[in-house]
């Protein structure tokens, strides 16, 4: 079929792309479910996140107060993506960018900021909102040091919750002519849920506006306890979302539910949104999608229509998310173990055929005869069952040619070093330290007795496969 023409417009700068983000049914994560769930692609925007609208809105609320003036810097704590957002309006305007960023974010964020030509201060993460160290007071500190300077102050300015009520709401409303009955997101500043919640029950009450929240925020003790309690949240692994403050821009009288999640949750979704949906996705877009399908499963009507967002790319996360080693550095991710037995099973196409081995007494002619017929380079050395030494082909080989002698003298006479012996329950991976050039394999033992050899070249193979 012939590509549809989705937009004609051409346009006098990169900000005029900002918005009218496509919305998107999610037809493979949600098999087994009734209720239709849309995703709106705010990766589509130019920075590649929905902090783009808040960027520009929040720089031309600073230009028309007068507070911002030609040449001046605009300084903001961000986890990254409000950043892009400022940095790409500051290139276009002609303005300097300083950032601060806790030191969980990822190596993508930072970089990309710096291509921007932002400057990127990197603050520690593990300290308390009001500490002078923390990202927020760090930029406030510049702000306030730096000539011709404002803070963007996306926490508290109103400005961002304002465009999102302006633009973001409108757009959801005409995209699901009117029908959307939930609506699922986030609350890192809040000034997603709490424009388009407020927008959306100006047109219907009845919308439902849930909040996701990554477990380690305060945000869903606080909401729960009706803002009695407020207590002292945890380190999280989701960037961009959840807070350790109550940020003065989100207004918790639009949420009618919130729901907590875990970074494991999270970024299982964000990966399944990728892999299955091909919608490449960040960590607070799993948060949000995973909290949008337990709606979506819960209301259980056809007619319904739940909405969240696809808050930013996960290309942002490739050293992260879609890193399976971090993940399971961070225990995000199941190991796939594989057992020694398993792996000699796999060898010989079913259960493992016993070990290749010889015994002491015999010639060095025999040793070398019995690798070459089946096809082995090193062998055990057994007697009574228990491994005494190893030969090796290329060892007996180059000796025997030195001195054709060798070749009728008994193995016990040239062997090395009694190979390593080891369960046969054991994963495949805690062998590898110990196979060595000095120590080539290792036996496997199901009890007393020797199920066989696992070489170096079979751990290669495994690992290449795996």
């Amino acid at each position: 079929m012939p590509a549809v023409s989705r937009d004609r417009h051409v346009y006098e700068s990169v900000l005029d792309t900002i918005g009218w983000t496509p919305l998107i049914r999610l037809t493979h994560v949600t098999r087994g479910i009734v209720t239709p769930v849309w995703v709106k692609a705010e990766t589509r925007n130019p920075g590649g996140s929905i902090k783009d609208r808040i960027g520009l809105a929040i720089i031309e609320k600073a230009e028309r107060d007068g507070t911002l003036k030609p040449g001046g810097t605009i300084v903001e704590s961000t986890g990254g993506n409000t950043g892009v957002a400022l940095a790409i309006a500051a290139a276009i305007k002609g303005y300097r960018c300083v950032f601060t960023m806790p030191d969980k974010m990822s190596q993508e964020k930072v970089r990309l900021l710096k291509a921007y030509g932002a400057e990127v201060i990197i603050t520690p993460t593990a300290v308390p909102p009001d500490h002078p160290d923390s990202y927020g007071m760090t930029a406030k500190r510049i702000a306030h040091e730096t000539p011709n300077a404002i803070l963007a102050d996306q926490f508290y300015n109103q400005a961002n919750p304002e465009a999102h009520e302006a633009l973001t709401g409108p757009e959801l409303w005409d995209q699901t002519n009117g029908e959307i009955t939930h609506v699922v997101a986030g609350a890192g500043t809040g000034g997603t849920i709490t424009g388009v919640g407020r927008y959306l029950k100006k047109k219907n009450p009845a919308i439902k506006v849930i909040c996701a929240d990554p477990v380690g925020s305060i945000l869903a003790e606080y909401w729960r306890s009706g803002g009695t309690n407020k207590i002292e949240g945890v380190p999280y692994k989701v960037e961009g979302v959840g807070q350790d403050k109550i940020p003065g821009s989100l207004d918790m009288s639009v949420i009618d539910e919130i729901q907590s999640v875990t970074d494991r949750e999270s970024f299982a979704m964000a990966r399944r949104l990728t892999r299955e949906e091909g919608l490449c996705a960040g960590g607070s877009s799993g948060l949000v999608a995973h909290v949008a399908l337990t709606v979506a499963r819960r209301v259980n009507d056809p007619h319904a229509c739940v909405v969240t967002f696809l808050c930013d790319t996960g290309e942002r996360y490739l050293s992260k998310l879609y890193n399976d080693e971090w993940m399971r550095e961070n225990q995000m991710l199941d190991q796939s173990r594989t057992s020694l037995a398993q792996l000699l099973g796999g060898k010989t196409g079913g259960a493992p055929a016993g070990v290749i081995s010889v015994a002491p007494a015999a010639a060095v002619r025999q040793a070398l005869r019995l690798m070459s017929v089946h096809d082995v380079s090193q062998l055990p050395v057994m007697d009574n069952g228990a491994c005494v030494g190893s030969v090796s082909e290329s060892e007996l080989s180059a000796d025997a040619l030195e001195d054709a002698k060798v070749l009728d003298k008994p193995v016990s006479d040239v062997m090395g070093a009694a190979l390593p012996v080891v369960d046969a329950t054991q994963a495949v991976e805690t062998i590898v330290k110990a196979l060595t050039k000095a120590n080539p394999a290792v036996l496997v033992r199901d009890g007393t007795s020797v199920l066989g050899i696992v070489t170096r070249s079979d751990m290669l193979a495994f690992l290449m496969t795996r």
